[in-house]
């Protein structure tokens, strides 16, 4: 199952059509030979992301993402918290609207959940390649 919550740091949570997302996901982690378990989206600010990257990273930094991966035996499992702040700052900084950015952010977290990482320069391309061709995917649903 996946679920959506809106963190109380913020008013509101993003509004998408949470079908087609959650066949999206569904379909990207199928590509890497995964099913979906539960999964949990909790959209909130950077001041939550911040104390969240605190106490369970010991990161003193702002973030869009943070992935907690309980993922076995082939189903996907997680908790991700996604920075709506963050996700608004890097929308305009890397000139993409709101909503493209944000389903990069969601896919992310998906991505990171079937095993693939960005931790090297080289990691971080083919994380991002893999980005582009789940947005592609979206955009043909």
């Amino acid at each position: 199952m996946i679920s959506y919550i809106t963190d109380p740091s913020l008013k509101s949570g993003p509004k998408f059509l949470r079908k087609k997302i959650n066949a999206w996901i569904k379909s990207t982690a199928a590509r890497y030979d995964f099913k979906v378990g539960d999964i949990c989206y909790i959209f909130c600010s950077d001041e939550k992301i911040l104390e969240v990257n605190r106490q369970f990273l010991q990161h003193d930094y702002y973030t869009d993402i943070i992935t907690f991966d309980y993922t076995e035996n082939g189903k996907i499992n997680g908790d991700i918290f996604i920075s709506v702040d963050t996700v608004k700052s890097n929308a305009e900084k890397f000139n993409v609207t709101f909503d493209n950015e944000l389903m990069r952010v969601i896919i992310h977290g998906v991505l990171h959940l079937t095993g693939q990482n960005d931790k090297t320069p080289e990691t971080e391309k083919v994380m991002h390649q893999k980005e582009d061709i789940a947005l592609e995917e979206l955009s043909k649903m």
